[in-house]
């Protein structure tokens, strides 16, 4: 038998995600929230939590002891994993682990809208030329 684990992903990871693929051998439960702030660092978001924040966006898997390890591994030590409260699209409240923000903030852009896919197409979008 194979030990499971939920996780919350939000950023590249997500559906639709540049790093989606990693996310290959585990199963979608679907889409969820959690409350914090979402900020762009590069290429890649990352996230603090805050109860009285709004919605970070964010798709929940479940996935297997070797795949969280691999996780693991791919965020690295600007991250540290966490186990907190989601609130999955059926309203349900939920505890999953996601990868949190270690490093400050300052200087970073901020991602009111809480979606980084949303945010991130409307980037490329933007910096498509015209014509």
């Amino acid at each position: 038998m194979t030990t499971t684990s939920l996780v919350f992903v939000y950023g590249t990871l997500r559906q639709g995600g540049s790093n989606n693929f990693r996310m290959d051998r585990s199963r979608r439960i679907g889409s969820a929230t959690v409350h914090g702030h979402l900020y762009k660092v590069s290429w890649y978001p990352c996230l603090v939590l805050d109860e009285n924040a709004g919605n970070v966006i964010g798709d929940l898997y479940e996935v297997s002891e070797s795949g969280l390890a691999a996780l693991d591994d791919f965020e690295g030590s600007e991250y540290q994993r966490v186990w907190t409260t989601i609130h999955h699209t059926t309203g349900e409240a939920r505890s999953a682990w996601l990868w949190e923000w270690r490093k400050p903030t300052e200087g970073l852009q901020a991602i009111s809208c809480g979606d980084w896919l949303m945010f991130n197409h409307s980037i490329t979008a933007d910096d498509t030329p015209s014509g």
